[in-house]
């Protein structure tokens, strides 16, 4: 209770504060993230959220400032770099947050709340460590705010988080011609958001643009293998999901590598008719090693390229399940709403831009507001000069 009430104390006198929520929060249960969101509004703080703590804090919000860390927003990373006080709830300070440590938010006061003692300051020092469940800190964190009252002025802190946001650090220009793979999910979530739908993905370029485009409006929607990252997670886990909710939207979001390694699940999705969806962003590229091969090893490119694909069309009919290929920007809607309006399961193969690279990016060793900015930003090559 002390170290809780010497964390609202330091969140009380913050000027530039951020709530840093990774998945410790929606494992600690539905309660949480409504706790989480209710003190979030009640402070009025920004929040940004890992990969795996996405749906933990509605991505709709205007306070939700995006996902953090090698591929997240502008604004969640400059927050990171340039907050006084940093409120961890659940998250594990990973490299893909925190890039070179010693360039890690070095003036901010650190909270973290973790369940897992081993976890505090093993990767970096804290000032306020708080042992405890999420759902259980936060509600008496919840309780001691509103016993203060404080009403914290934010508003200088809020026009540069505003100026940051209005950079659009996930822009890209779609032509009339190639597919963007931006432009595909774009799609997928402006006219899946009618239903209840639950997303599951594999690993690669496909699942941070998944991240990045898709809207995670609440937790337990969010299927996505974190860590050392699993390809073939993606059908495995929409099965699952889609027993566990036989009459929602599941659908997986792969590319053509990853729906390979656990391609002969096919074959459980048909025996126990799911009506899942597969929705393949096909560049013919593992997209992610290309991109490093292409950014950091000089375009020598090595086992990165799929030269000898199957028909997922024809593959899908083989099955029994109805099969789509879309190549042409006029067709992503159509194409969509027909994967949709099918009753059972479906194979989505979205031809995509082979040289589509996913940004922001931080680069390995450097620091966490150093980012690569998209071209269609025409940004400069480097953030130092944000910091």
């Amino acid at each position: 209770i002390a170290q809780i009430e010497k964390a609202v104390a330091l969140m009380a006198s913050a000027k530039q504060p951020i709530f840093y929520v990774g998945g410790g929060v929606i494992n600690s249960g539905e309660k949480a993230c409504q706790l989480l969101t209710e003190l979030v509004h009640l402070t009025g703080f920004p929040c940004t959220t890992t990969l795996m703590g996405l749906g933990a804090f509605s991505g709709d919000d205007r306070q939700f400032v995006g996902m953090l860390g090698m591929h997240g927003s502008l604004e969640a990373n400059m927050c990171m770099a340039q907050c006084d006080v940093m409120i961890n709830i659940g998250a594990r300070f990973d490299d893909r947050v925190t890039g070179r440590l010693d360039a890690f938010s070095v003036n901010s006061k650190k909270i973290h709340v973790d369940i897992d003692a081993s976890s505090i300051n093993k990767n970096v020092l804290v000032h306020v460590p708080i042992v405890g469940d999420a759902g259980a800190v936060l509600e008496q964190m919840l309780m001691m705010w509103k016993k203060k009252n404080p009403k914290p002025d934010l508003t200088d802190w809020w026009k540069e988080i505003e100026d940051w946001r209005a950079r659009k650090s996930f822009s890209y220009i779609q032509g009339d011609k190639v597919i963007k793979p931006q432009y595909a999910l774009d799609r997928l979530n402006a006219l899946t958001k009618k239903y209840n739908t639950f997303i599951t993905t594999d690993v690669g370029q496909h699942q941070m643009w998944a991240a990045q485009f898709i809207t995670h409006g609440k937790p337990y929607r969010w299927m996505t293998s974190g860590g050392l990252g699993t390809m073939g997670y993606g059908v495995p886990a929409a099965v699952g999901v889609q027993i566990a909710h036989p009459d929602d939207l599941v659908i997986c979001i792969t590319g053509e590598a990853s729906v390979l390694m656990n391609i002969q699940e096919l074959s459980t999705i048909m025996q126990y008719r799911l009506p899942l969806k597969i929705f393949i962003l096909n560049n013919r590229y593992m997209g992610m090693v290309r991109q490093w091969q292409e950014m950091f090893h000089g375009n020598r490119y090595s086992e990165s390229y799929m030269d000898s694909l199957p028909d997922f069309v024809k593959l899908a009919e083989a099955y029994g399940m109805k099969g789509i290929r879309c190549s042409a920007v006029k067709d992503v809607d159509k194409t969509i709403e027909e994967m949709i309006a099918h009753k059972g399961s479906v194979i989505v193969d979205m031809l995509v831009d082979q040289n589509e690279n996913v940004y922001p990016m931080i680069p390995a060793g450097a620091a966490h507001y150093e980012l690569l900015l998209s071209p269609a930003e025409n940004a400069t090559k480097m953030n130092k000069n944000l910091v």
